[in-house]
């Protein structure tokens, strides 16, 4: 199907869009993307080093200097000399007008910002190309919606009237819109949406300015570590894939093909070292970030949200089609040709192995101070007790319905007979409740004493 063109001057909507949130202008910054003389060759990466579930293609691989051992070993060969320009932003948005303006090379960013990505590379004439994955989460658990710790909203259907902020463009208003279409809201008249970065939005909450927050990884687990927000609503309710992914002007990937798969080689090369030492990768991560380890370990860990593997899975690429009309509602994009925009070619060169098997069930997992490794736990009762006295850094328990990991002390927590299930969200818990009689919610304390 072809691609639509975009109009030189896209109509307004309602709302400044996320996507452009930050001017065309900035493009004007740094270096030309793969800039060379006779001998060195620049290559420029666009990473956000806080959106946590890039990190294989940005945080993470920068602070192992895998890309740059890659080039070095290609360097000895060809005679050139290859330097890395990485250059860190809090969103994919100004990655893309980078991108489009021939500045940035190779960029991460959400399944949103991607389709954004293709539309605008295609309409300014700097196409571009999907070629890996950092993370994903098959339900769609990285995105969620939090409120402050002392709201009385309990559900979704309690947003109506209410101030949302949220980034318009991104995954998590995409969750937004389609979760208050299911709760029977019309996402533009029934809530009164705040178009805003997430730094804004947060401190928007926590002054009280807004009722709610729909935000990406990791803002909503950060906020609840914290003790700022709780969460209202579980992105995966929508049992819809999302993730961040690899884009790279075409222009580039044709004229440095070896390159591009030294980046995708050093990228599996970040998967592996993050799968194997998830700890490690974490306490990296929040050296580097300064966000709590423990937030990013929520997402990234052993049993994390987020399932770290480069593979362009086809359920992913699906979802990605899926979210076209949702930007076309907002007017942030055309048709999309979302099968001319992946390339699935420059991976199955520079991978070993296709994909890695599919995340197991994430399970209860125990992380105390001073240990390099976590305990994981059949049960979150079990876990309870092994909490109980220890010296804490952080407890994690998957929600009983949807699985997403959340912090024990932040969960809700069901007394069921003997058994103790936890919740992301005060919904899941009564929907437990109502299927099993005599099952109540209880505090976090009390079922440390239960488990006990």
């Amino acid at each position: 199907m072809p691609v639509v063109p975009l109009p030189q001057r896209l109509p307004l909507p309602r709302l400044l869009p996320f996507a452009l949130l930050l001017p065309l202008a900035t493009a004007c910054g740094g270096g030309a993307a793969g800039a060379q003389d006779s001998k060195t060759v620049t290559v420029t990466v666009g990473y956000q080093s806080k959106t946590i579930n890039t990190v294989t293609a940005g945080t993470l691989l920068r602070s192992l200097g895998y890309f740059e051992e890659e080039l070095a070993a290609r360097g000895k060969k060809d005679g050139l000399t290859y330097k890395v320009k990485w250059q860190d932003y809090a969103t994919g948005a100004p990655i893309t007008a980078q991108m489009t303006a021939g500045k940035i090379d190779i960029g991460s960013m959400g399944d949103f910002p991607l389709l954004i990505n293709a539309a605008r590379g295609r309409q300014l004439g700097q196409p571009t190309r999907l070629v890996s994955v950092t993370g994903y989460n098959l339900r769609g658990g990285l995105n969620t919606v939090v409120t402050a710790p002392g709201s009385p909203l309990r559900s979704l259907a309690d947003l109506r009237g209410k101030k949302v902020s949220t980034s318009v463009g991104s995954a998590a208003d995409g969750t937004l819109v389609r979760a208050l279409k299911q709760a029977g809201i019309d996402p533009e008249r029934g809530i009164e949406k705040l178009n805003q970065q997430p730094s804004v939005g947060a401190s928007a909450l926590a002054g009280g300015n807004v009722d709610a927050l729909s935000q990406f990884v990791a803002w909503p687990g950060q906020l609840a570590y914290q003790g700022k927000a709780k969460a209202l609503y579980d992105g995966a309710d929508l049992n819809l894939p999302t993730f961040h992914g690899v884009t790279v002007r075409e222009k580039f990937a044709k004229e440095r093909a070896g390159v591009l798969d030294d980046f995708l080689k050093a990228q599996r090369r970040a998967t592996d070292s993050l799968r194997n030492r998830p700890v490690a990768a974490a306490e990296t991560v929040a050296k580097e970030t300064g966000l709590p380890a423990e937030v990013v370990y929520l997402y990234n860990g052993a049993h994390g949200i987020s399932t770290f593997d480069p593979a362009l899975r086809p359920e992913l690429i699906a979802a990605l089609e899926k979210d076209v009309p949702i930007l076309k509602a907002a007017k942030l994009v055309g048709d999309v040709d979302v099968d001319s925009f992946i390339d699935p070619a420059p991976l199955r060169r520079a991978a070993r192995t296709a994909s890695y098997p599919k995340a197991d069930a994430a399970k209860a997992e125990l992380w105390l101070k001073g240990r390099a490794t976590t305990r994981t736990f059949d049960s979150p009762k079990e876990l309870l007790k092994a909490a109980k006295g220890a010296e804490v850094r952080a407890a994690y328990v998957p929600d009983a319905l949807t699985g997403t990991l959340w912090f024990a002390n932040r969960a809700v927590w069901v007394a069921d007979g003997s058994d103790l299930r936890a919740f992301v969200t005060p919904a899941h818990a009564k929907t437990y409740i109502e299927r099993h009689a005599g099952a109540r919610v209880v505090s976090y304390a009390d079922a440390v004493r239960r488990a006990s």
